[in-house]
């Protein structure tokens, strides 16, 4: 059966190519008795319309935007922070009448990332490892990239927070109510699936490079405050869920001398050590203290986290992606300590 084309159906009607062509890209242009004529006959030779990505060629606009970032598209819309971040970044996108192409990256995957053939006007890369071969893809493409969260890119606009002051932050707190005994359970750090104890040397080498400097504040608040970093119990883990945190906290309160305290760096996380918390019927603050990190699943929980602008930043990103500024930025958000019912001095 031949292929059916714009030129098939004007020959069928009578009428130029670009009359047909009309139809489908500027109705305006046309009266609608013919553009109704075109499209029935155009449906009865089984044509669905131009091809997108060949229009977009024409065009030299695809009128969509990319948006990579490493986890799964399960995750990815379970998760509250990265949920905020979308609305934000979707909010831009539709207020400039363009669409977002999710390319997700799930962490581990060893196949080659789906950038080349994306047909995409810019990239927002969201929280890649140090040297994932999609970064290079993207920056190969020559299109606006923006970078939020990691890593950071000299010469393309970066959206994020000060990871090791809002790190410190969220210890400086617990040290100040007088926790010397702080155990940490975190995510993010390594790309590889690994879980369980991790020493300052494996810490120091992580690959995401935000959760590097979430961690340096850690240690930097804890040891101006006389705690031997070395000895700080430190539990990995590969995913950011409820039950990984339950997980990392039956391992850390498993510990002799049991902490007194724990940071996490997600809420998520945080709800987890709580559960683990209360599996071993300790109460939160009295026998423990625990901190999360985002406020994006902390406040119905009584939970002390530091606040991020999530939905800002998505929002942002998208402007700076629709409209790219003459020299690169790098924009720092503000964070905040907001404490709630589950920090306290510890247990005299």
């Amino acid at each position: 059966m031949a292929r059916v084309t714009l030129q098939t159906i004007a020959d069928r009607l009578g009428v130029s190519r670009a009359t047909v062509s009309y139809a489908f890209s500027r109705p305006d242009q046309l009266s609608d008795d013919l553009r109704r004529r075109i499209l029935q006959v155009a449906d009865e030779l089984g044509y669905a319309g131009p091809n997108a990505a060949a229009r977009s060629l024409r065009l030299g606009r695809a009128g969509a935007v990319g948006l990579l970032f490493s986890e799964t598209l399960a995750y990815a819309f379970a998760d509250p922070y990265a949920l905020g971040f979308f609305q934000g970044l979707a909010t831009a996108a539709e207020e400039a009448g363009v669409g977002l192409l999710i390319l997700p990256l799930p962490r581990g995957e060893k196949r080659p990332p789906p950038v080349r053939d994306a047909v995409v006007d810019a990239f927002c890369v969201v929280s890649l490892p140090d040297g994932h071969p999609a970064l290079a893809e993207v920056l190969a493409r020559r299109l606006p990239t923006v970078v939020v969260d990691e890593p950071y890119v000299p010469g393309h606009p970066f959206l994020g927070i000060d990871e090791p002051a809002a790190g410190a932050q969220a210890a400086r707190h617990l040290v100040e109510l007088g926790h010397r005994r702080v155990g940490v359970a975190m995510v993010g750090l390594h790309d590889d699936g690994r879980t369980g104890w991790a020493d300052p040397g494996r810490q120091r080498g992580a690959v995401f490079e935000a959760m590097r400097g979430r961690r340096s504040g850690y240690e930097a608040a804890c040891v101006s405050a006389g705690v031997d970093w070395a000895s700080v119990p430190f539990y990995e883990l590969s995913r950011n869920s409820r039950a990984a945190g339950r997980e990392a906290g039956h391992a850390l309160l498993g510990r002799t001398p049991r902490p007194t305290a724990i940071l996490t760096n997600t809420d998520v996380l945080a709800l987890g050590i709580l559960d683990a918390a209360a599996d071993l019927g300790l109460d939160v603050p009295r026998d423990l203290s625990v901190v999360g990190f985002s406020d994006s699943a902390a406040e119905e929980a009584g939970l002390t986290t530091i606040r991020q602008a999530k939905q800002e930043i998505g929002a942002a990103a998208g402007r700076l992606l629709l409209e790219p500024p003459d020299e690169p930025e790098r924009l720092l958000f503000p964070h905040e300590l907001i404490v709630r019912a589950s920090t306290a001095p510890p247990r005299p």
